[in-house]
C-alpha cells in the first residue's frame, strides 16, 4: 500500500519547503518502502502552490510507474495509492485517442482520463483508490 502527502495553497503564506515534505513521507515509509518521489509546482507569478509526495511499494510496473507521475507536456501531476481494476481497457482507450502511455502501470490511466474529462474521470475507474492530482494551468487540486 502506497503513501500519498502533500500541500497546496493559494495565498502568499508560508509554503511547504522539501524538507517538510520528506519528513511526511518519513512517516509514511513503512507504506512504500520501495521508492519514493516529490513534485513541486510553481504559479503564474512564479510562487510556490503546491507540493505533492509519494511513498511506492511496487505491485503493477515495478521498475517503471514512479509517482508522481505527469502527463506529456507536465501540466497534469498525480500520487496515487490503489489499485485501478480495468487499467489495462482504459490504457488501449487512451491509446487510440491518442495519448502517449510511457509506463505499463495502472496510474497513468488517471492522468490522462483527468485530461479527458476533468473531475469526471473517477466515474471511468473501478477499483479501490486514493489519489491526488495537481493540474498546473488551472491551479486546481483533485482529491478522490
Amino acid at each position: 500500500m502506497c503513501g500519498i502527502a502533500g500541500a497546496c495553497w493559494s495565498d502568499q503564506g508560508h509554503p511547504i519547503q522539501l524538507r517538510e515534505l520528506e519528513r511526511m513521507l518519513g512517516v509514511l515509509v513503512h507504506r512504500g518502502p520501495d521508492d519514493s518521489g516529490t513534485y513541486f509546482s510553481c504559479g503564474r507569478t512564479g510562487a510556490l502552490t503546491a507540493a505533492l509526495g509519494h511513498r511506492r511499494l511496487s505491485i503493477i510496473d515495478l521498475e517503471g510507474s514512479r509517482q508522481p507521475l505527469s502527463n506529456e507536456d507536465e501540466t497534469v501531476w498525480l500520487v496515487f495509492n490503489g489499485e485501478i481494476y480495468n487499467y489495462r481497457e482504459l490504457r488501449e482507450e487512451l491509446s487510440q485517442k491518442g495519448h502517449q502511455l510511457r509506463t505499463a502501470g495502472d496510474s497513468e490511466v488517471i492522468v490522462h482520463l483527468y485530461e479527458d474529462h476533468g473531475p469526471d474521470c473517477v466515474k471511468f475507474l473501478r477499483g479501490m483508490f486514493a489519489f491526488v492530482i495537481w493540474d498546473a494551468r488551472k491551479q486546481t487540486l483533485l482529491l478522490a
